[in-house]
């Protein structure tokens, strides 16, 4: 989540909006941007858990797995980083340029 605090004037321009979400409750997730420093919105998924089961992401612990999601403004998911290198900003970075890229050749 450092990473993309650190990348977040990357992430969060005219173009795209970063957010974080979780299964965790409002108050944990408050106290996690906090110890964290970050500035983007955390969404809480706790009490239905129904945005980790539409993405596929929902462990049968009731957890989620760590992943990334690039979604394009047609709400295509264009990226997927899964794992613990989700939360190494590099490859949404890279994918969110490409966004840029192609969006702009499509002028």
């Amino acid at each position: 989540m450092q990473s993309y605090q650190l990348g977040s004037t990357k992430f969060n321009n005219d173009t795209m909006v970063m957010f974080g979400v979780s299964t965790d409750n409002t108050p944990s997730q408050k106290e996690f941007a906090t110890k964290l420093g970050l500035t983007f919105s955390l969404l809480s998924d706790f009490s239905t858990r129904s945005t980790a089961k539409a993405y596929g992401v929902l462990r049968p612990d009731g957890m989620c797995n760590r992943v990334t999601f690039v979604i394009d403004e047609d709400m295509k998911i264009t990226y997927v980083e899964i794992g613990n290198s989700a939360v190494d900003a590099s490859g949404a970075e890279t994918a969110c340029s490409r966004l840029d890229h192609k969006k702009a050749t499509a002028k």
